[in-house]
């Protein structure tokens, strides 16, 4: 998961804290429509090559992430840090460009845009409520922004969809990108419990045939809202009244967090995010989300998504619930823990020439090393992303404060993420195996 702890906006003078969050703050859940999308959310036969599902790389067991830098996502094998990629043919051929997103509370009702770079979001440019990579061919119907996201890794080549050639789903979105929905919808409702189970759950379905690729958004969504929805953190419960909730130490961060540490500025309001987004300097490496025209693996950030120079190497203000259990940090995954990233606001140039290649999660693959660092080479990339920042952090903050903060990003966890209470099952109804299955 990203973080970034502060940046170019004014500080708050006297400390004041967020409003709490409450059920009503989240969209509603139909349980059995929640119940199914646990199913699919950890059936690989989402995917294209039946290799890989949602849960393989935001798995409970890592906070909702994969415990990773950057990831292996369709072709490779395993779990987490223990992910490996194949050998020969099979090998992975590249990795995921940024890392992968924590899913904590992507059901508030205030949520405007996701994903790192902002390209999901809630607009009615293309008539469908929403500005996304399909444009105009976003199927209408989708009831809410995480529900449209969902689409999205299922279409990606290096995350679900597969190569080019081994499968008629990665085809379909080489043509066009709404053509491998259908594709996937007719799979899922030909397996006859999740057609039953849609007809059961979905009050306009009445024959499994009925069954298409927004219901399916739709009970993934309600399973991440029902399950990922985090309130229950020492820090919920100070917010509630309970002063003995957080440490003399957490408070102390708070005090900074959300006062002169200026943290706040940008993690802003009850989901600790502004939704807006900022460059932080961070050590470049990996494939980066490069565009067609770019002549090398580099990551523009959101400039990628809007066009506009000004929003160079800028990427979304993350939201903090559960941060502790989901690491390496920056939208690389550049930072193991939490104090380095925020040491490295404190003074980015001094943390980017401090920085090395081990202070990377990453799977071992020899084959990609020259991609991993490529970017590094061009002088001229490298300076004009050290110049792109828009974090000032107080650069008196003490030994004693900094842990402060580590320890007040730890009241944010809550007791059911720290306790990975979100059930996975042993079984699908595809048959596939599960990745990580409770036992």
């Amino acid at each position: 998961m990203t973080i970034g702890l502060c940046t170019g906006a004014a500080l708050a003078e006297e400390p004041q804290l967020p409003p709490s969050l409450g059920p009503g703050d989240f969209l509603p859940v139909d349980p059995a429509k929640a119940e199914l999308g646990r199913f699919l959310f950890y059936d690989k036969i989402l995917s294209g090559n039946r290799n890989i599902s949602c849960g393989t790389c935001h798995h409970p067991r890592h906070g909702t992430s994969d415990g990773l830098s950057l990831g292996l996502g369709e072709g490779a094998e395993g779990l987490g840090p223990a992910r490996f990629s194949g050998s020969g043919a099979n090998r992975v051929q590249k990795r995921v460009p940024r890392n992968a997103p924590a899913l904590w509370n992507l059901g508030a009702k205030s949520l405007r845009v996701l994903m790192h770079d902002g390209r999901i979001s809630q607009d009615p440019i293309y008539g469908n409520r929403f500005n996304t990579p399909a444009e105009e061919w976003l199927p209408k119907g989708l009831q809410s922004l995480l529900a449209a996201q969902s689409l999205f890794p299922m279409t990606s080549s290096v995350e679900m969809a597969g190569n080019v050639g081994e499968n008629e789903v990665i085809g379909a979105t080489r043509d066009r990108i709404d053509l491998a929905w259908p594709i996937i919808a007719k799979r899922v409702r030909g397996v006859r419990a999740y057609g039953e189970a849609f007809v059961a759950a979905f009050d306009h379905i009445a024959t499994p045939e009925d069954v298409q690729i927004i219901d399916i958004a739709e009970a993934l969504a309600q399973f991440m809202v029902q399950d990922f929805t985090s309130i229950d953190s020492p820090f919920d419960a100070y917010l509630a009244g309970n002063d003995a909730a957080l440490t003399a130490q957490q408070k102390a961060g708070a005090d900074l967090f959300f006062g002169s540490a200026g943290c706040s500025g940008c993690h802003a309001g009850a989901l600790f995010s502004d939704q807006r987004f900022y460059a932080l300097g961070l050590p470049a490496f990996g494939p980066g989300r490069a565009r067609r025209f770019d002549p090398y693996a580099r990551d523009v950030g959101r400039m990628g998504e809007s066009d506009d120079l000004s929003d160079a190497y800028r990427f979304r203000t993350p939201m903090l619930r559960n941060v502790e259990l989901t690491g390496p940090y920056g939208h690389n995954g550049a930072f193991p823990t939490l104090e380095r990233m925020i040491r490295h606001h404190l003074d980015p140039a001094a943390s980017r020439a401090a920085w090395s290649r081990e202070d990377l999660k990453l799977p071992e693959a020899p084959w990609l090393a020259k991609t991993d660092f490529v970017v590094q080479q061009d002088r001229f990339e490298m300076a004009r992303q050290a110049r792109a920042r828009d974090i000032y952090l107080r650069q008196d903050l003490s030994d004693q404060d900094i842990a402060a903060l580590v320890a007040f990003l730890t009241a944010l966890t809550g007791e059911k993420a720290r306790a990975r209470a979100s059930f996975v099952p042993p079984t699908v109804p595809s048959g596939l195996p599960v990745d990580g299955a409770t036992r």
